[in-house]
Formats: structure tokens, C-alpha cells, sequence
């Protein structure tokens, strides 16, 4: 039995030796010592998946009663071995992949967040072809444990007690070994390991996945309860004294009934626009949205802008709810039943239409479910478009035609309206309409063709919006779910990756510049409602980027346990505990000096990071993210 279960821990290491060859680019400043103390601190968390999956093979084997002599029960038990081991070695290999689009090892919420979706067997088979050589290492390691795998040898029944003796001490002292490496650790004050503990061993948070193993984090977030409060602050009024998300709007500002309409684009970081990055390849980078780029000319935007979280589940509440993802995806947990607001939903007061689309099956992603729930009744996908002859085949309706059904659509709304729309074309597996082939330049990356022909879908949308008699008389606001691929060096820490471009548009030119400060999607909400003069108070956890001084403005994210905090010149880390980084983003790109203990702003910063995380938490566990 230990022989075949140290074959799994050989597995184990393995698959994260593969992992960080896959995924180096992500870590381009990892050196050999500090690889190694994480492959130590790994064998902790591969000890506890290992024990946890293999519990019931080691009772059987262990167990003092004669059936075990059985030949057919050895069977049983190299079968039920073989086949739960090669389960969770997959998940590891599965997750070399998807750690390039979700950012941190799969947890539980994964089942969540895929539910609704019917195509995951086509998207799941590209990848296996794209990547035949995981495939293939699959089956050589099932092959491996198959025929490595060691039966126990068959005792005597002559030698009853020496055989009750032997398996029972046995039993006992592998019992609290098991325990032991299933907890992490020895001792009554030793609390069982939880996904959190990787941080210890790492320098940055990204670097959690190489410490971690899938298995671990699915195994520990089964049944968690994802928003726990803290006791950072002793009362109500120390708390909102230092951050309160409810918003009391100037009343004596006349509001203005513009319609607005909220795209969020697939996928879009801040890395593929050529005018959000001047100083790329010295200055001569084009990136890969021509139109955009020319829109930015005559739009408000800002020079350090973030989502966030990194999944298509966290954009949406933080853009059209300022609910920023802490933990777990804010509509897979129970307080995704909360009574809830947003753009739409606060803009019905006012009496807007408002509605929401999304090209893909109604209920993807649970998009549907969440946009009823903030203030969007009205949802149009892709079986309202009604004409498969223009599905992508994997996602959704292609991006330039839907947008289109987009913009005739909306031209038949009352006004004033508020719709918004999350495009698809620009995700994963990268694929554009075969009629653009060779049309679109091929960049280093396979999404960059992607990101030229949805872009040329806003283009068209555009011009035909530019036609309609509400046009003049709208408010755009343009945004990314999350980041994807990247190519240069500073889109891939932990700043980086949650780069994406933040862009309101008017047609009247009443919003127009490049100021210097922070922007996060969460903003979004107070900025749109404080434009319109929205005179009723709300609860949103960003700022209104227009009526609030520069010096306030702030980003928040949460990467892979550790809580990230932008203002100022500064990003602070903060494991829920303690500061553990501080960095000057702006200047030090690829945050390479950890200024801790250095920075006069970082006692500040901390105090104000926890104030926004338990107002977070108290208001998700006691309903109270409106003010109804």
C-alpha cells in the first residue's frame, strides 16, 4: 500500500513539474531555490488530497478481515485505486490549461459555474487535441500505476493471530497518520490546511498554483462558506468612519434622462489597445483595436484601470452592481440570493426600459438569472436572435451579427432606456467566421485575430447606432469581463492581469480625456448614475469617478487568496491577516521591490482594505446590498 501510494505522490510532482513548464511565461523571475521551497510546501497539500482520495482504498487494504485474500477483492481494490488516483492526476492536468484563463487552481465553485452549459464536451475535445501531449502523458501515467501497482501478497490462514496482530496495529497506526496528513499537520492547535496556507510558501500570489494541486482546492471548498466577517472593526460607526458603500447622491443636481448603454467585452484587456499603451515597443505598438482606439480619441478614460476578478462570472456584478469578487464568484454563492440592485435596477426608479443581451443559450453562465435579478426583466439571447445559421459553433452568435440584432433591437425601446450587452466572439477556442480568414492579421497570440474582428463588430455596430434617433442621446460605457492572454511582461503579474480598459462615451463630446488615477469596473455604477444626476442613495462599492477628488479613487481585487489594493502609487497585498507585499505599481511594472515596512501610506492602506472587506462580508451574509 505505501508503495503504491508514494507512485501517486511520483504523479503528483510530476504533474506540477509540467505545470510550471507549461505556465512559465507567468513567472518569468522564478529562480531554482525558490521553486524548490514550494515543491516542499507542495507535498503538504499533495499529502492531503492523496489521503483524502485514497481513504477508502486504505481501509479496505488494512482492514483485518480474510475476504481481503480474495484474489477477486485485490482486483476490486487495484481497479478502484487505478481508477480514483488517475481522476484527481487529471484534474491536475486539466488544470495546466485553465490556469491560463481562470488565473488560480479550480475550486468547488467550478461546478457552478459550468452548469448551465451544454458545450463543454466540443470545447472540452479542441483542448485535447490542442494539447494531445497531456492526453498522451495521461494514459502513460494510468499505464504506469496499472502495471506498477503492487498486490499484497496472500498470508497463511494457519497464522490467525499473528495475522489479526500485524493488520490491526497496522490499521491503528495508519489511522492517525492519515489524520495527520489529511489536516497538514500534527497537534491539537494545528487547524486543518486550507487553500489560504500556499501563501506562506510563495512571493506572490500567482505563484499559489504552483504550491497547490487542483484536487486540494476543489476537496477544501466543497461546502465552504465563502464570506466569513472578520472583526477588523469592533463597531458599525469605527467601520463606516474609515468606508461605507452607501452612496447619498447631490438631490439638487437636475437629472438627465440619456440613455445608457454598458458593453461588456469578452475578454478585452488593457494589453490589446494600441492608444492605452504608448510606451510598448518604443512607442511603436499598434495593438489590435483600430476602432476602439479611435473611439478613445474622443472619450473619458483613465490611465490605471482594473476589474475586479478574472472570470466572466466576476465582471458582471462588479460592472453593472459594483459588487467587486471576493473569494468565490459573487452568483455562485448564496448571497447571489440577496435582494440586489445595479444600473438597471436603480434607473427603473426612473423609469427606464431596460434590458439586457447576450448571444449565447439563455441561462449561460447565469447571466439570465442575474440580470432579472438587478434590474434587467428583459433578455435577449440566442435563441430571440432565432437563427443558428449565425452560431459560432461553440459559444454563441457570432459577435458582428448579434450586435447588429443589438443595435435594430434597441431602436425599437422606448426611451429613455438601459441596456447592456456581454459580447462572446473574443473567447476561447479562437475562432473568427471563415469568411474573415487571412483578414485579420494573425498577432503572437491566437486571440489577437479575435480581438481585431469583434472590434470591427463594434465598428459596424457603431455606424448603424450612429443611424438611429437615440444615438445623440446616450451615455456608452465600454469595458472588459476580464483579462486573457498576454504577450508582454507587465500584463502578466498580479497588476496586470486584471488590466482592462474602463471607456465612457458621448456622442455630444461631453465626456472626453485621460485623466491620471485609478478605475475599477466597480465604478462604473456611481460614475453612470452620477453623470445622469441620479438623486436617490444606493449601495456600491466604487467610487463615482466624476464627483469624487482623484486622491480617493481606489481598486480592488482578490487573487488567489490575497486581497489587492490600488491607490495612490501604491499596491498593497493583504492575506486577510497581515500586509504581506507593497509595491509602486505605476513605476515598479513588473513589481519586482517589495516595499513592506517601507511605505508611510501601507497602515492606511491596510485600514482602509479591511474596512471595504467587512462591509463586504456583513452586508453579503445579512442581505444588505440595497437600501430597501
Amino acid at each position: 500500500m505505501i508503495f503504491n501510494l508514494l507512485m501517486v505522490f511520483v504523479c503528483f510532482s510530476f504533474c506540477r513539474i509540467l505545470f510550471l513548464w507549461v505556465n512559465y511565461s507567468y513567472y518569468p523571475d522564478l529562480t531554482f531555490a525558490h521553486f524548490v521551497e514550494m515543491f516542499k510546501g507542495g507535498l503538504l497539500f499533495d499529502t492531503s488530497a492523496i489521503f483524502y482520495t485514497n481513504i477508502l482504498y486504505m481501509v479496505l487494504m488494512l482492514f483485518p478481515f480474510h475476504l481481503k485474500e480474495n484474489p477477486a477483492y485485490q482486483r476490486v481494490l487495484k481497479w478502484l485505486f487505478v481508477v480514483s488516483n488517475m481522476i484527481i492526476i487529471c484534474m491536475n492536468l486539466i488544470d495546466t490549461v485553465y490556469f491560463q484563463y481562470s488565473g488560480r487552481r479550480t475550486t468547488a465553485s467550478v461546478f457552478g459555474q459550468f452548469a448551465n452549459e451544454d458545450n463543454l464536451i466540443g470545447i472540452f475535445g479542441i483542448e485535447m487535441i490542442k494539447h494531445w501531449y497531456l492526453v498522451l502523458i495521461a494514459a502513460l501515467l494510468a499505464y504506469g500505476l496499472f502495471k506498477l501497482y503492487r498486490t499484497p501478497k496472500v498470508q497463511p490462514h494457519g497464522q490467525l493471530a499473528a495475522y489479526y496482530i500485524i493488520y490491526t496495529l497496522a490499521l491503528l497506526i495508519c489511522t492517525p497518520l492519515t489524520i495527520f496528513g489529511m489536516r497538514g499537520g500534527i497537534g491539537r492547535d494545528v487547524r486543518p490546511i486550507t487553500i489560504s496556507n500556499a501563501n506562506q510558501y510563495v512571493n506572490r500570489p500567482a505563484e499559489t498554483a504552483i504550491v497547490l494541486n487542483t484536487p486540494f482546492s476543489i476537496y477544501r471548498t466543497f461546502g465552504k462558506k465563502p464570506f466569513v466577517v472578520p472583526n477588523y472593526f469592533s463597531g458599525v460607526a469605527e467601520m463606516e468612519a474609515v468606508f461605507t458603500p452607501v452612496h447619498y447622491p447631490n438631490d439638487s443636481v437636475p437629472f438627465r434622462d440619456k440613455n445608457v448603454v454598458v458593453l461588456v467585452l469578452e475578454s478585452f484587456g488593457k494589453e490589446y489597445f494600441g492608444s492605452l499603451n504608448k510606451d510598448l515597443e518604443d512607442g511603436t505598438y499598434q495593438g489590435y483595436t483600430p476602432f476602439l482606439d479611435s473611439l478613445i480619441n474622443h472619450s473619458l478614460t483613465f490611465e490605471h484601470t482594473f476589474a475586479n476578478g478574472q472570470q466572466s462570472i466576476d465582471g458582471l456584478p462588479s460592472v453593472l452592481s459594483s459588487i467587486p469578487r471576493f473569494v468565490e464568484p459573487f452568483f455562485l454563492t448564496p448571497a447571489s440570493l440577496n435582494k440586489l440592485s445595479g444600473i438597471g435596477g436603480e434607473l427603473k426608479k426612473k423609469g427606464y426600459y431596460t434590458a439586457f443581451f447576450h448571444g449565447a443559450r439563455n441561462g449561460s453562465m447565469g447571466f439570465q438569472a442575474y440580470a432579472r435579478a438587478v434590474g434587467y426583466p428583459e433578455y435577449f439571447g440566442r435563441e430571440d436572435y432565432n437563427n443558428d445559421a449565425d452560431f459560432d459553433g461553440n459559444w454563441a452568435i457570432w459577435d458582428e451579427e448579434f450586435m447588429q440584432y443589438f443595435a435594430d433591437k434597441i431602436g425599437t425601446f422606448p426611451q429613455p432606456f438601459s441596456v447592456g450587452i456581454f459580447t462572446a466572439s473574443s473567447h476561447h477556442p479562437y475562432k473568427i467566421p471563415e469568411r474573415y480568414n487571412g483578414v485579420f492579421p494573425e498577432g503572437p497570440l491566437e486571440i489577437h485575430k479575435c480581438v481585431l474582428y469583434s472590434d470591427n463588430a463594434l465598428r459596424r455596430f457603431f455606424d448603424n447606432a450612429s443611424r438611429q434617433p437615440w444615438f445623440d442621446n446616450t451615455l456608452f460605457v465600454l469595458t472588459a469581463d476580464h483579462t486573457n492572454q498576454s504577450h508582454y511582461p507587465e500584463y502578466m503579474t498580479d497588476a496586470g492581469r486584471y488590466a482592462v480598459p474602463i471607456i465612457f462615451y458621448t456622442p455630444d463630446g461631453d465626456l472626453q480625456g485621460r485623466r491620471e488615477t485609478i478605475a475599477q469596473q466597480a465604478d462604473i455604477m456611481p460614475t453612470v448614475l452620477g453623470y445622469l444626476g441620479y438623486d436617490m442613495p444606493y449601495v456600491a462599492f466604487g467610487n463615482d469617478l466624476l464627483n469624487t477628488p482623484d486622491e480617493k479613487h481606489f481598486a480592488v481585487n482578490h487573487n488567489n487568496g490575497v486581497y489587492q489594493y490600488f491607490k495612490g502609487d501604491y499596491m498593497l497585498q493583504f492575506d486577510g491577516e497581515k500586509t504581506i507585499a507593497i509595491y509602486a505599481f505605476k513605476t515598479d511594472k513588473l513589481l519586482k521591490e517589495n516595499l513592506l515596512g517601507k511605505v508611510d501610506e501601507q497602515q492606511k492602506m491596510e485600514l482602509e482594505l479591511k474596512a471595504i472587506v467587512q462591509q463586504y462580508m456583513e452586508r453579503m451574509n445579512g442581505d444588505r446590498m440595497t437600501m430597501e
